[in-house]
């Protein structure tokens, strides 16, 4: 079983695709306005059962264009609570800070990229663990 997530924004969503054993089989960061060919590409590539799309900003919007460009494909949402504190987490863990970053916490750090990727990967890990 394979799931794609989304993390939809104004500018840009995470989008990933993860196995049933929790394995990210890809992540990215996407520009919004590309979200219906990116994820139709992906649907194309490794055949999801389901798309998870986060319930936070600019949900709907991207519920319509997903389920229009989609339409065989089931579109659930799911809670998005803490995902962005999680993602952070992720991504230095990832990534672990190098030069004078490493002398500080990374909790008091902001990560030097997008994490919205990281946050599509945890929607999809949290639906899958809820279903065992």
């Amino acid at each position: 079983m394979v799931v794609a997530a989304i993390d939809p924004g104004r500018e840009k969503c995470g989008v990933a695709v993860v196995d049933e054993d929790g394995r990210v089989l890809e992540q990215a960061v996407i520009a919004t306005v590309l979200l219906a060919d990116e994820m139709t590409a992906r649907v194309k590539k490794f055949r999801p059962e389901r798309i998870l799309l986060g319930n936070g900003t600019t949900s709907r919007t991207a519920e319509e264009t997903i389920r229009e460009a989609i339409p065989d494909v089931p579109v659930e949402i799911v809670d998005e609570y803490r995902t962005t504190d999680d993602a952070r987490i992720a991504y230095w863990k990832a990534n672990p800070p190098s030069g004078w970053r490493r002398f500080f916490p990374t909790s008091m750090q902001v990560p030097p990229a997008p994490v919205d990727d990281y946050v599509a990967v945890i929607l999809a890990r949290r639906n899958l663990l809820n279903r065992h």
